[in-house]
């Protein structure tokens, strides 16, 4: 956590009482609860509503359940999340790192209201799916869909696509476990299910987490960490001197896949751990199984290339010195 982050959870803690009570402790909580709500939209540039939830998971859980639409499409390479949320979604195959523009056509033509889930940035890979001024929420919505961003990825560090509903989890951008938020453009998108959020997430309200999550993304901004994009971008092209690292289409600086030249990722991972790195094969939901990744499936990467990549990421308190005994480590391991 961000240390503003960490100081405003403990402030929040203080000052906890339930936000829907209706006695001057409950209330002073709505009000604070209201004002990191105004100040995580201002942050994300967001014109619509923000309903918090549990974390990314749940946002999506609610965004794909109860949007007011039929169908579910979502890209071959989603999260976990996205297909115990909709398990029914028909996959849109990749091709060149990007969404097939043919079967998204040929799929938004089907009769029924769809709705689209596709991530900003991938968890797994760094490929950058949808950027500020792409244009697939025009294709989405002139065949009368909706379109679904999760944004966990990228939101708080670069501008939020155009979308109708996006999903931000607050531990990606330095914030606390336990928080995240879905953007609705309108509340008519969704089936209301009653109790809090406006009627829309049933259950008390994470004040501390709210005002945690408000307070990282006025303080975390990418400016703001301790490595540059440049530097970010020389340590991925290091580790090619130590393996194949996976370019699929536009690629964001703080998420790196790179394949091991002969060992497996689980191996990697146990002689990266024994050295003080903390990296992952797959999602951090996922890579706990010995299944194939289904993200690297999806992006048509050869399963025994598949077997030995692993995920690096890089957060706000990485510093240049981390990167060059990684990259050093990881070279040395691969020799």
């Amino acid at each position: 956590m961000l240390p503003a982050a960490r100081d405003a959870w403990i402030d929040g803690a203080r000052l906890w009482a339930n936000p829907s009570s209706p006695h001057a402790a409950g209330r002073a909580a709505r009000s604070a609860l209201e004002d990191a709500r105004a100040r995580v939209k201002a942050a994300l540039g967001w014109q619509g509503e923000v309903i918090f939830t549990s974390g990314a998971s749940e946002a999506l859980a609610i965004g794909l359940g109860r949007a007011k639409a039929v169908r579910r499409l979502a890209s071959a390479v989603e999260h976990d999340a996205v297909w115990r949320a909709a398990p029914d979604a028909a996959a849109m195959p990749m091709t060149d790192g990007a969404l097939d523009p043919q079967a998204l056509a040929a799929a938004l033509a089907l009769p029924g209201r769809a709705v689209v889930a596709v991530q900003s940035i991938n968890s797994e890979t760094g490929t950058v799916l949808l950027a500020p001024g792409d244009t697939l929420a025009d294709q989405v919505r002139a065949a009368g869909g909706v379109l679904l961003a999760d944004c966990s990825q990228s939101a708080g560090k670069t501008a939020l696509p155009d979308a109708d509903m996006v999903v931000v989890s607050a531990h990606k951008l330095g914030g606390p476990v336990g928080i995240g938020a879905l953007l609705v453009r309108d509340f008519a998108m969704l089936e209301p299910s009653g109790g809090q959020e406006r009627g829309y997430r049933a259950g008390t309200e994470n004040l501390p987490g709210a005002l945690a999550f408000a307070a990282a993304l006025d303080a975390g901004a990418m400016e703001a960490w301790t490595t540059t994009e440049s530097q970010r971008l020389a340590f991925g092209a290091q580790l090619g001197a130590g393996g194949d690292v996976l370019r699929l289409g536009a690629q964001c600086s703080h998420i790196v896949a790179v394949a091991a030249r002969s060992i497996s990722a689980t191996a990697m991972l146990i002689r990266m751990d024994a050295q003080g790195f903390a990296i992952s094969a797959g999602s951090a939901c996922s890579s706990g199984t010995l299944k194939p990744s289904r993200v690297l499936q999806g992006f048509g990467i050869a399963p025994d290339v598949a077997k030995r990549t692993v995920r690096v990421s890089i957060g706000w308190n990485t510093t240049p010195a981390d990167l060059d005994a990684f990259a050093q480590a990881w070279v040395a391991a691969n020799a």
